[in-house]
């Protein structure tokens, strides 16, 4: 699993000593070549990186590429293949996306180099998990970003709420409160199918399981039943549309007409509120996801990033310190402050105690997961039997044959042939 031939029969010991790059001094700087996404780091931090990685690295020339969301997947495999045309030597990915490459094959593992090099036991669940089958780590996690409730400082006053709630209870009693008149207590679209996924989370159920290299949907379990049950009792203190997801329509524009005390969100969505209605600026606050009890919050999906190295890459040992880089304290520093992200280990949570939207939601990365790890995930995401699914309970039908119905979807997708 490394780049060269030569390097194949000491696997484990190239993780910590390398093997020689494409190039030597007589062959020009070596040349590394790293995919990022379009948005996912500022022009100001890639410039700072690049100049800061090769004054350390003297006779690396870092090539940072920027590529599009749309159609990655098929560039991905073109480079893991080695048909694709094109080449690289690390590549970010989304986190949800690493299970997809791990089945066509063409990853490098990066198991110890996570071990020995990037203290992967702080890792963010979250991230990490997406990453590795059968304990085999194959992406790095870069960072993450998940949904925390954004809410109206001062219509929480008016309800004399002067703390935010810290479980269930509460949130929905506070909720109560605040959902009066034209005011809503709390917008949630009927299909916000993330946001459901934490509360299935929270009850100890899931999407879906694999048993013995089957999938099975299984929402129609008694614990993630008590999810959707939780999600009804939620979504009925507000007018969010049942049939609808979060975006239709944009809920930021909703919330930022005033009559709305929460919505549940990435904590970016004040940006656009404020932009929408500037007389909310310095109005708006934060709190984690409320949990089951008081003693955390609640679990919450993670969305994010991660590194992969392709088995095929020229400069395999070079992409190692390129990693190193990128995950260190102070690039994950520089990262989370200039992105508003969450850094890629708990222990660096406190980078962003300064910024209230990212402290908000580190608190519950910590307790963040991610979709089931299939390869096919997104071909259930593109589907998507959850959404039905969930306006048909929020419309009054019977949740269990509901829930058995986007079940058997599930499964069926899953578990069928690519």
């Amino acid at each position: 699993m490394r780049f060269l031939a030569v390097c194949t029969a000491v696997a484990a010991a190239a993780a910590l000593t390398g093997c020689s790059g494409a190039g030597g001094a007589s062959a020009g700087p070596d040349k590394v070549t790293l995919w990022l996404m379009k948005g996912s780091a500022s022009d100001e931090f890639v410039d700072r990186f690049t100049a800061s990685f090769e004054q350390e690295h003297p006779g690396v020339d870092l090539d940072v590429r920027i590529q599009e969301w749309t159609g990655i997947g098929e560039k991905v495999d073109g480079v893991l293949s080695g048909r694709g045309g094109e080449s690289a030597d690390l590549i970010e990915v989304g986190n949800t996306q690493v299970a997809r490459y791990i089945e066509t094959g063409g990853l490098s593992e990066l198991t110890l180099d996570g071990m020995r090099r990037w203290g992967n036991q702080d890792w963010l669940d979250g991230l990490a998990d997406p990453s590795s089958i059968g304990g085999a780590q194959y992406g790095v996690p870069w960072y993450a970003a998940n949904r925390v409730v954004i809410y109206h400082k001062d219509l929480f006053a008016d309800a004399g709420i002067k703390t935010p709630p810290r479980n269930r209870q509460e949130w929905i009693q506070a909720t109560q409160k605040l959902d009066k008149g034209d005011q809503q207590g709390i917008y949630l679209a009927g299909q916000n199918w993330y946001v459901l996924s934490g509360f299935v989370w929270d009850e100890g159920g899931d999407l879906a399981v694999q048993n013995n290299g089957t999938w099975e949907g299984t929402l129609h379990d008694d614990k993630a039943l008590a999810g959707m049950e939780f999600y009804k009792q939620l979504q009925a203190l507000g007018d969010g549309p049942k049939g609808a997801d979060e975006e239709t329509p944009p809920q930021a524009e909703v919330f930022a007409r005033g009559k709305v005390a929460q919505i549940i969100g990435p904590p970016s969505q004040a940006a656009a509120i404020e932009a929408a209605n500037p007389a909310l600026k310095g109005k708006l606050g934060f709190f984690p996801i409320p949990g089951k009890t008081s003693d955390k919050p609640g679990a919450v999906f993670t969305g994010g990033s991660v590194l992969i190295i392709p088995e095929k890459a020229r400069q395999r040992d070079r992409a190692i310190d390129v990693i190193t880089a990128l995950v260190s304290e102070k690039w994950q520093t520089e990262l989370a402050r200039t992105m508003s992200y969450v850094p890629n280990k708990t222990t660096l949570a406190h980078v962003v105690a300064d910024n209230e939207g990212a402290a908000t939601m580190a608190v519950g990365a910590a307790h963040g997961r991610a979709t089931p790890k299939s390869a096919r995930w997104a071909e259930v995401e593109a589907e998507n039997p959850i959404k039905p699914y969930m306006t048909a309970v929020l419309t009054g039908q019977d949740p269990r044959k509901a829930a058995r119905t986007a079940s058997e979807s599930i499964t069926t997708v899953l578990n069928s042939e690519r």
